[in-house]
């Protein structure tokens, strides 16, 4: 991460301990999940600063947000379309762009990161971004898979650093996993657990641990189905419609897979696999690792278990 030009020191006091409320966020990351939820907070009053490392990523986050608003827009004021163009200004009003987070930073209440599923550079990032942000930043991490422990590891302000997983696509999906980890002070959590509120979610409140609540669950379902497949014992397409017909699910594990992404499931399944060789739930599968070899990766790449036009 190319993003640290600065280091600006600061001192840590008692009034760190108190109870933050989050009005100003930096948003690192401005892929799909990072966009995301910078709309629903500038949405919800909060100013909001989406950073990145290159111009056009930003200018491409921005265009995707502005075109998701236009969808809400269209719903939400069907019969007033010039509501509905105020609204969209309004939005992006509050919504401003960074290549350096030291922009930002200094006058953060919460900073959010949303970048690659690799752990050194989560750790870099914070680690940089600790000599950056006042005492009483809160720093959280939107991971579906990596120990926010072990993030939180490269700062010295492990009482104000928490977990806030969201779900893909963030203005759709109402729930937010709030992660504490043993250190995150109960002060932190609440404002992380009113942060998620005020955005209109609902939060659920989850400890430090593989998966969380959801991918906890969900993982090893969808890598199940993939065994039985493997074995022999019901067709992809069979078990689809089984679990949608059966279980009442919208998708079945297939056709999930294949929107979440076999390379995020593999890297998924990979690390838990690392951490707890024993257990059965997180054994690799020779299928996910022989189409995430051959690049076919979902939805995302046209092809994965399905094929996409």
């Amino acid at each position: 991460m190319a993003f640290f030009t600065h280091h600006i020191s600061r001192s840590f006091s008692s009034s760190a301990a108190r109870s933050v409320v989050i009005k100003n966020v930096t948003i690192i990351g401005g892929g799909q999940m990072g966009a995301g939820i910078a709309q629903v907070a500038a949405s919800t009053g909060h100013t909001v600063t989406l950073v990145d490392m290159s111009e056009d990523i930003l200018k491409k986050s921005v265009k995707g947000i502005e075109g998701s608003l236009k969808r809400v827009a269209k719903k939400k004021f069907a019969e007033k379309p010039e509501a509905g163009e105020e609204f969209i200004q309004k939005v992006l009003q509050n919504v401003s762009t960074a290549t350096d987070p030291a922009a930002a930073a200094p006058t953060s209440d919460l900073v959010l990161e949303a970048i690659v599923e690799n752990l050194k550079v989560k750790q870099d990032l914070f680690g940089r971004l600790d000599k950056l942000a006042p005492a009483h930043t809160i720093f959280a991490s939107n991971t579906s898979s990596l120990p926010i422990t072990d993030i939180a590891s490269s700062t010295s302000r492990q009482d104000r650093f928490g977990g806030l997983h969201f779900f893909n696509p963030v203005p759709m999906m109402k729930l937010v996993e709030v992660i504490a980890t043993p250190a995150t002070s109960q002060e932190t959590f609440d404002s992380l657990l009113n942060f998620s509120k005020a955005l209109g979610k609902a939060p659920v409140s989850c400890k430090d641990t593989p998966g969380f609540i959801v991918n906890r669950l969900l993982v090893p379902y969808m890598m199940e189905a993939l065994r039985l497949h493997e074995r022999g014992h019901g067709s992809k397409e069979d078990i689809d419609v089984a679990m949608k017909l059966g279980a009442g699910y919208p998708m079945g594990p297939f056709e999930l897979s294949d929107y979440v992404g076999l390379d995020t499931m593999k890297f998924i399944i990979d690390g838990w696999s690392e951490k707890d060789p024993d257990n059965p739930l997180f054994a690799p599968s020779e299928l996910l690792n022989k189409l995430v070899a051959e690049g076919k990766l979902g939805k995302k790449t046209g092809e994965g278990f399905y094929k996409y036009k």
